[in-house]
């Protein structure tokens, strides 16, 4: 009305029936929303690819007394979105009914990955997971990744955890060779290879390898292989605690969940008890 009608201001309140105070009024911004929108702001600049629900993780890991929704409408307020990709429709296919392992090291995923050093030479990611868990067991690069040292890799692992019944592999010439075959016979391991054309069968390991893609490959440059080695395996390790965190806010969230439901009922059977009762 004042810039419409070219009126003063105290005369445009006057005619809507508002206070110049309301009118003249500058909301002052919280100290603790500004901090935490700092905060938010510095662990999205070192974390790029984590969404708002992995930074509420770490927030709450700092001490912010935060819950997700908070920080998505920071997460969005501060334009901090990552951008999604929008797959084109496929034609739908017949697919076999698929196995959900029930325990611990009942099945684990293994499959390669291929990437290179600042100065232009390759290397290969040997990426394992275990598909009960989602753990990420190992992501180890070499310049040539044969045979021997995947097994020994797996020997590594043997060495602080129990080895799984079954590994589900692609058909690279790895798996399929000689010494992976002796190996997974002497430590009664069933390889189970998948249909070849056929990654959507190992889908576990190839959701984990888009992972290292974006948030660590892509994000990295590795001047040696032992540079790759040292930034992939603190990647893996950040991994693992990232995982337990989640597990414990989701415990947290169900514990809370089960206690509002305990009140409610509660007070229900309170309240039940305190209306007279009908009589015929």
């Amino acid at each position: 009305m004042v810039s419409a009608f070219a009126v003063g201001a105290m005369r445009a309140c006057r005619v809507v029936q508002l206070s110049t105070s309301s009118y003249y009024y500058k909301a002052v911004p919280d100290p603790e929303e500004l901090a935490l929108r700092h905060r938010l702001r510095e662990l999205a600049g070192v974390r790029v690819r984590f969404g708002y629900r992995r930074l509420t993780i770490m927030l709450r890991r700092e001490g912010w007394l935060v819950n997700a929704k908070r920080v998505f409408r920071l997460y969005r307020e501060e334009g901090l979105g990552l951008r999604k990709k929008f797959l084109k429709k496929r034609v739908a296919v017949l697919r076999g009914p698929y196995v959900k392992p029930e325990r611990i090291n009942q099945l684990w995923a293994m499959d390669f990955m291929a990437d290179r050093l600042e100065d232009g030479r390759s290397f290969r990611i040997l990426t394992l997971i275990d598909t009960f868990t989602r753990e990420a067991l190992c992501v180890w690069p070499e310049h040539g990744m044969s045979a021997a040292k995947v097994a020994a890799q797996l020997e590594a692992i043997a060495r602080v955890r129990s080895l799984p019944e079954s590994i589900r592999v692609d058909n690279g010439s790895e798996f399929y060779s000689r010494e992976m075959d002796a190996w997974a016979y002497r430590r009664n391991v069933r390889l189970d290879f998948i249909r070849p054309g056929k990654p959507t069968e190992n889908g576990h390991i190839e959701s984990f390898n888009g992972r290292v893609r974006d948030e660590c490959l892509n994000v990295h440059l590795f001047f040696s292989i032992t540079d790759a080695q040292q930034k992939l395996e603190a990647w893996r390790r950040e991994q693992m605690l990232q995982a337990e965190l989640r597990a414990r806010y989701a415990e947290d969230i169900r514990a809370v969940a089960a206690a509002v439901v305990v009140v409610r009922i509660a007070r229900w059977r309170q309240t039940r008890g305190s209306e007279p009762r009908r009589t015929l």
